[in-house]
């Protein structure tokens, strides 16, 4: 917990930071944003490696569930990545690209989930 306040609050500073760059070097406030992006980013690496192991941990409990929970992972991949992206165009003014890349992560999501939505309408079905 403390280390996602010190992660928080090195966001602020370093907005706070940019701001007082951006209106004489704009260049700089887009490279400090750039620089906090991937200071967070190795962050959440981090925790999403301590959050693998103990979803490998807990796979081992679920037996014919495997599935799902790799599915659970890739979408949470997926949206991370786009949302990540999408902000980083966003910053940088490509709006329409920043859309874009959003649009594909629902949509990505979408696809991934459909094994999941597959299995409840067979479950719906076999009970009829």
């Amino acid at each position: 917990m403390a280390e996602i306040i010190k992660i928080a609050l090195l966001g602020i500073a370093g907005v706070l930071f940019a701001i007082q760059f951006r209106q004489q070097r704009p260049e700089y406030a887009l490279l400090i944003g750039f620089a906090l992006s991937i200071l967070v980013f190795s962050f959440v690496c981090r925790m999403a490696g301590s959050l693998l192991e103990e979803f490998r941990g807990l796979q081992q409990y679920l037996g014919d569930s495997k599935g799902y929970l790799g599915i659970l992972m890739k979408v949470v991949g997926i949206t991370y990545l786009c949302e990540f992206s999408a902000g980083i165009c966003k910053d940088a003014g490509f709006s329409s690209v920043s859309d874009q890349l959003e649009i594909l992560g629902k949509l990505s999501v979408l696809f991934a989930g459909l094994p999941i939505l597959l299995s409840v309408i067979r479950q719906i079905y076999s009970m009829m």
